[in-house]
């Protein structure tokens, strides 16, 4: 048994004012950048909200994070509105993007609309994010149409990698290039709120930044971005393995966690933990009331069960 998450988790987060899709713009243009990190459940909510984060996105990435898949494909919307419901409850000013999975909203506008109503209603998301451009860019329009502020993302793409050609940088062709650009504005005149580049050149990202109104996250795509997203056990090292050539680790807990239970099995196994002060004390009196108690039971075990001596 553990302690409740509200007393053990809950960092007290600095006081400041809800982040909002209007201060978001008033950050652009400000020139004030924008911090987003990608969180899964209510730990690292928690964290990110006390770090003073402006924007959390709950990222299908959490398919190969944090539930061991191969790549976001299969995620299903249970799975991520069980994670964006848990991030959420560690949330108090920063503003909530949740990813809308792969094979969620691409049929057609009634079932993106459906989509992302579940977000909002059940997990409380502030924003959804949706992939690709094209006819995307209709999706996007109906679900701002449905009232539900909606975050894009061009560049590489997970959900559609194999399209593609793996996860490799996108927009290095001056055709790519182009036809991003021509996404990318027609997202922005779509009605979304905030625009996600991933893996692109940093000259194209330069080159498109001020044809867009609304703030623009970067990963992978150059210093010229409003703003700038890591996902988080890329940014903590909390995984072993290959990371992309964006990524900057701030730490290596992975290395850090294997270390502290290995150090707890060897106590274990040598009879070090627990020691008297992670035990807890029974008054004197108490224990040798339950000592007699325990030789009354003793006792009775000597007769079979008709009473008579063993």
């Amino acid at each position: 048994m553990s302690a409740s998450p509200r007393s053990s988790f809950d960092v007290q987060a600095p006081d400041r004012a809800p982040v909002t899709v209007t201060s978001l713009l008033e950050k652009k243009h400000h020139g004030e950048k924008i911090v987003m990190v990608t969180a899964y459940d209510y730990p690292s909510a928690t964290v990110v909200e006390a770090a003073g984060v402006d924007m959390v996105l709950v990222g299908d990435s959490a398919a190969t994070t944090v539930l061991g898949l191969d790549s976001t494909v299969p995620a299903t919307v249970d799975e991520l509105l069980m994670l964006n419901r848990a991030v959420r409850r560690g949330l108090r000013a920063s503003f909530m993007v949740s990813d809308l999975p792969f094979g969620s909203y691409e049929a057609s506008d009634y079932e993106a609309v459906k989509s992302a109503q579940r977000f909002v209603k059940e997990a409380g998301a502030q924003a959804v994010k949706l992939e690709g451009g094209g006819v995307m860019v209709d999706r996007a329009r109906a679900i701002v149409a449905a009232g539900i502020p909606v975050v894009g993302h061009l560049g590489l793409t997970p959900q559609t990698a194999t399209a593609l050609g793996g996860l490799r940088a996108q927009g290095k062709s001056a055709e790519q290039a182009t036809k991003m650009v021509a996404d990318a504005l027609a997202l922005q005149d779509a009605g979304c709120c905030a625009l996600v580049l991933e893996a692109i050149p940093a000259a194209v990202a330069e080159e498109l930044m001020p044809l867009l109104e609304i703030p623009v996250i970067g990963i992978g795509a150059g210093a010229s971005t409003d703003g700038q997203v890591l996902v988080w056990h890329d940014l903590l090292g909390l995984l072993e393995g290959r990371t992309a050539k964006f990524v900057k680790q701030y730490a290596h807990l992975h290395q850090a966690m294997v270390a502290a239970v290995h150090q707890f099995a060897g106590e274990v196994r040598d009879g070090e933990f627990p020691g008297r002060e992670h035990t807890y004390a029974i008054p004197p009196e108490e224990l040798q009331r339950f000592q007699g108690s325990l030789a009354q039971l003793h006792g009775h075990g000597d007769h079979d069960v008709e009473g008579h001596p063993a």
